[in-house]
């Protein structure tokens, strides 16, 4: 990692302008736990790679990472990112824009610099498949119709799909056998979406303070996430009506979100969303049993466990 902070620090250099790395810096160093980087290396390594190609890997993932996180505070009108004030905000929307459009042509130069065509072809698609998860959430932006498929379809584009071409591509410039690819590929896709819906229960309960996110916060924004549309299905007219005036509508009023709460606890949509996650992770922790036993294959099963337990 701190081979990938370095070459992340090189590459949001410009020779033309000083804005693109005062605006890359200022999201890229306020933090973020660099989960996706550390998933190429560490996929890298448990295939028994010895190289440094899987530093430009890392950094590629990072900065496509960081590229959608720019373009989405824009889309989304946001205001704050990891507890402090988003770049759009400080610096305008249209540096925000551009300088992820500058982020993403980075890690198409370090998809190249890891010297394979398959490398590139894994995560170029996942980049495709994450513009087309972000269009289709926006698509479906505050309505409850979409159900749990388009649901689950915008979670592997826009979060899966960076986890699984992290783990997978890791494996491939191992030069991994191809049980081991498609081992690591399952344990990222299933890793992808158990973080996604932990991420969403984040909302109504959980260590969302310690983790910079607000309580309520896709709530108020009207985002139909899992233990939205779990309870929505099982609703009854009343409750219906309540959930398309806030969510669809976005009519919201004073003790809507402990209402909220107080339907999905009633219903099980908070424990059967949690279920949901425990089922990915179990998912992903099976699909490491294609190693041996070892520290690298228990630090990708420990993050298994931190990404699942924020829910609690």
């Amino acid at each position: 990692m701190d081979k990938v902070n370095a070459e992340i620090a090189r590459r949001m250099q410009s020779e033309h302008t000083k804005l693109i790395p005062q605006v890359a810096d200022y999201l890229i160093g306020a933090g973020g736990k660099r989960l996706r980087p550390i998933l190429a290396l560490a996929a890298a390594r448990l295939c028994g790679y010895r190289g440094d190609r899987h530093v430009y890997l890392a950094t590629a993932v990072e900065f496509i990472h960081n590229a959608t996180l720019l373009h989405d505070d824009v889309v989304d009108e946001s205001d704050l990112r990891r507890g402090k004030p988003t770049a759009h905000t400080m610096f305008g929307s249209k540096p925000s824009v551009l300088v992820g459009d500058f982020l993403f042509a980075r890690s198409f130069q370090l998809m190249v610099a890891t010297g394979s065509v398959e490398v590139l072809g894994v995560v170029s698609d996942a980049a495709a498949v994450i513009i087309e998860g972000e269009v289709l959430q926006l698509t479906a932006a505050n309505s409850l119709s979409g159900g749990e498929p388009v649901y689950f379809e915008v979670i592997r584009g826009k979060t899966a799909a960076l986890f699984e071409a992290a783990t997978k591509a890791g494996a491939m410039i191992a030069g991994a056998p191809g049980a081991q690819v498609e081992a690591l590929r399952v344990y990222g896709d299933a890793l992808g979406v158990a973080f996604q819906i932990a991420d969403d229960l984040l909302d109504y309960g959980g260590a969302s303070a310690a983790l910079g996110k607000n309580a309520g916060d896709d709530f108020r924004e009207g985002k139909a996430t899992l233990p939205v549309l779990l309870a929505y299905a099982r609703a009854d007219e009343a409750e219906r009506a309540f959930w398309k005036r806030v969510i669809e509508k976005r009519d919201q009023r004073d003790g809507d979100l402990e209402q909220a709460l107080e339907i999905m606890t009633r219903t099980g949509a908070l424990a059967d969303a949690r279920a949901r996650a425990d089922a990915e992770a179990a998912r992903a922790r099976t699909a490491l049993d294609a190693f041996p036993d070892g520290p690298l294959r228990a630090a990708l099963a420990d993050i298994v466990d931190f990404v699942v337990q924020r829910a609690y």
